[in-house]
């Protein structure tokens, strides 16, 4: 099997190639080489170290939500005032196996400071204990919770955005093209960071990110072989989105990465959507890695990102 290319650190971004040489340094020990209790703890420990450390003024809450056959965990972001804001929907990345309320809450509070915005994170069960569709039928029900108790949570579901990383990107964009919710829930833009789009995992970046990167192709079918069912049909439309979304879609923010085996369809997802007649703004990062925003405390660029996602968001809520 062919090891794929291989990146010398000088080809990486300067502010992420500390990350990258430290992890080349250990012995490149990723998430498909430790034990599910160690890959969910060590990802927990190296958020908590890298993410975004944003000042602690705002109304955090974590409330029970009723979803099908399961009581999950969301967590409420507010400004503590009482107007009812416009929901952020967040839904945290980490291949539908590890990542919680905590692994994220840097991005969380940063879109809850930087936009108008009141954001609410989604704490949906993971896989292998929970797999397909269990993850995203969580998603939905909390979305659809949130618009039934709105007016409780000083929420207005009418100027809904949904937004994720990675596997909440798959989510997210799946989330907001759902003809399932509830007709008070009018989603107004996504916000995709480097998300999945296409399980059949075929797209030619996979034979290039194959090592020296945290995320490479044997990540990405180790988080696929704990989330998806044996015989699913991998382009299900509830998995895989570059298939099934050839319609306009909500307002889009994309952000792509060059050193990611997501890279292509990422890059496709973002084209079908221009040509769907999609309002679109994209930004591709040739020489960043996948997992630079749960790393935006030390890397630059990913803050900026996210600074630009919610600009983005406010130019759809004050048109």
């Amino acid at each position: 099997m062919t090891k794929g290319t291989f990146i010398p650190l000088e080809e990486v971004a300067a502010d992420a190639r500390d990350l990258v040489k430290a992890f080349r340094d250990n012995g490149e020990i990723s998430f498909q080489d430790l034990t599910l209790e160690e890959v969910r703890e060590g990802y927990r420990q190296s958020c908590s170290i890298y993410q975004l450390q944003v000042d602690k003024k705002l109304s955090v809450t974590d409330v029970d939500c009723k979803v099908t056959g399961a009581t999950i965990k969301l967590r409420h972001y507010s400004k503590g005032d009482d107007k009812n804001r416009p929901l952020l929907l967040y839904l945290h990345g980490g291949g539908w196996v590890i990542g919680d309320l905590d692994t994220h809450d840097g991005i969380c509070r940063y879109m809850a400071k930087k936009t108008s915005a009141n954001v609410v994170a989604v704490n949906y069960r993971l896989a292998p204990e929970h797999v397909f569709p269990v993850p995203y039928q969580d998603c939905v029900d909390a979305l659809n919770w949130l618009a039934q108790n709105q007016q409780a949570l000083k929420l207005d579901c009418s100027k809904t955005i949904i937004m994720g990383d990675s596997a909440g990107g798959n989510m997210a964009t799946i989330l907001a093209n759902e003809k399932h919710i509830s007709q008070d829930i009018k989603i107004i833009s996504q916000i995709l960071l480097y998300p999945v789009t296409d399980l059949t995992a075929s797209s030619p970046s996979y034979q290039k990110i194959k090592q020296g990167f945290s995320l490479v192709a044997k990540t990405m079918y180790w988080f696929r072989e704990k989330y998806v069912p044996e015989k699913t049909d991998l382009k299900d439309p509830r998995l895989s989105p570059l298939f099934h979304n050839h319609n306009k879609q909500p307002p889009m923010f994309i952000v792509t990465v060059g050193l990611d085996p997501l890279t292509d369809e990422g890059c496709d997802y973002a084209n079908l959507a221009a040509k769907s007649g999609t309002e679109l703004e994209h930004h591709h990062l040739p020489h960043h890695m996948h997992g630079m925003f749960t790393s935006a405390g030390k890397v630059k660029t990913a803050k900026k990102m996210l600074k630009m996602a919610a600009r983005f968001i406010e130019d759809r809520l004050s048109s």
